[in-house]
């Protein structure tokens, strides 16, 4: 395997990633697929078989002659680690190179206790699950976290998050360097999200993923690849200004902030004032739900005000389907309905011909489900496949 260089890796990352999406499970699949010739295929599954990463399966169904062998990743290669940190919940998942589930868990959390005690936390539920599965912490490949606020990506650094005091800065991959022999990515949790839900929807390639919580985020997918931007900021609407609101503060230290107006946290905000008792975005959901009339009008008032902003980055993204999720997301005969009609009053035809707005499928496992799959993208990748096979 030593010999192996950057090219080679490349077409062998691009053969592993076939099989592992299912686009193409056969050694003719893989050449019409690849465009290579079919003793290239071969020679490039041979070496992934060899290295113990491909596998091959039971005889494909054929119509005549006798049947191809399917190809499929080898579950006992290793274990990869999700791990979705909200600022009151923590999600592991565990799962094998294929992406199959071995085993998860949830747990409560406060995400302002720190970063230390938060990230034992998880180390604490992740080792129970490993020994859960019979595996070792030599097992694992990749861990992949999701934090709610902004993430250089490069490094795996939170920076200036204004929800998870003391994390500024906090190298989260040295956390787990010490006993994980193995990469660590760390993501905003919204990007996640949006890679989660992207993997569960046939056909659409541009999509915006809209959390709808205390604050509000969006994670881009363009082209069928999660979008960042430069400084990792992309996507981040929560700080676009609404005009009509100059005077109410964000957090941010701005004024007139979407986030400001419309999330749940400013719903909560706008309803005590007006003599409701509540306290969390999870009451705002009762409340409505319950038809309390106040709260269904603020819940509509916020899809308004989102769908502005929405129409606005619709023009600009022209995405093929934005999935509405966060807790207020449970609204969606008020909330979606009100997104709805300001996007496709506002929006040029062209842009919104063939767009779709829903809500999440995959609801509170979107980012667990989405740091799953940016782990098993990178382990796939030229650079992951050196590490994995032992030469990088």
């Amino acid at each position: 395997m030593s010999t192996i260089d950057a090219r080679q890796y490349a077409a062998l990352s691009e053969v592993a990633r076939l099989v592992a999406s299912g686009a193409a499970g056969t050694r003719s699949a893989l050449a019409t697929a690849t465009g290579m010739s079919r003793a290239t295929v071969s020679q490039r599954v041979d070496t992934l078989i060899g290295a113990g990463l491909l596998l091959d399966g039971e005889p494909a169904s054929a119509a005549r002659g006798r049947p191809p062998l399917t190809l499929r990743l080898n579950p006992l290669t290793g274990t990869v680690v999700a791990v979705d940190l909200g600022a009151t919940h923590c999600r592991v998942l565990l799962t094998d190179l294929g992406g199959a589930p071995l085993a998860e868990t949830a747990a409560s959390i406060a995400i302002g206790e720190g970063p230390v005690p938060i990230l034992t936390r998880v180390d604490t539920l992740l080792r129970a699950l490993l020994e859960q599965c019979g595996r070792k912490t030599s097992d694992v490949r990749a861990i992949s976290v999701g934090v709610p606020g902004p993430v250089d990506f490069a490094t795996g650094t939170p920076v200036r998050p204004p929800i998870m005091p003391g994390w500024d800065g906090y190298p989260v991959p040295s956390f787990f360097a010490e006993v994980y022999d193995a990469p660590v990515l760390v993501d905003n949790d919204v990007n996640l999200m949006a890679l989660g839900e992207y993997a569960h929807r046939d056909a659409v390639k541009h999509l915006l993923y809209v959390k709808v919580g205390t604050g509000i985020g969006c994670g881009i997918v363009s082209g069928g690849e999660l979008h960042r931007g430069a400084a990792g900021a992309a996507g981040d609407i929560g700080h676009v200004r609404v005009p009509g609101h100059e005077d109410v503060p964000c957090h941010c230290g701005n004024t007139g902030c979407i986030e400001a107006v419309a999330s749940g946290g400013a719903l909560v905000a706008a309803l005590r004032e007006a003599g409701c008792e509540v306290h969390t975005t999870r009451d705002v959901v009762r409340l409505s739900s319950e038809g309390n009339a106040l709260a269904r009008r603020q819940v509509r008032l916020a899809g308004q005000r989102l769908g502005e902003v929405l129409a606005t980055a619709v023009s600009f993204h022209n995405p093929d389907l934005i999935v509405i999720g966060g807790s207020l997301a449970e609204l969606h005969e008020d909330l979606l309905a009100e997104i709805r009609g300001v996007v496709y009053r506002r929006a040029l035809p062209l842009a919104t011909r063939s767009l779709a707005i829903e809500t999440s499928l995959l609801a509170g496992r979107a980012g667990v489900e989405g740091a799953s799959r940016l782990a098993l993208r990178h382990l796939l990748s030229p650079a992951g496949l050196a590490r994995l096979l032992g030469t990088g």
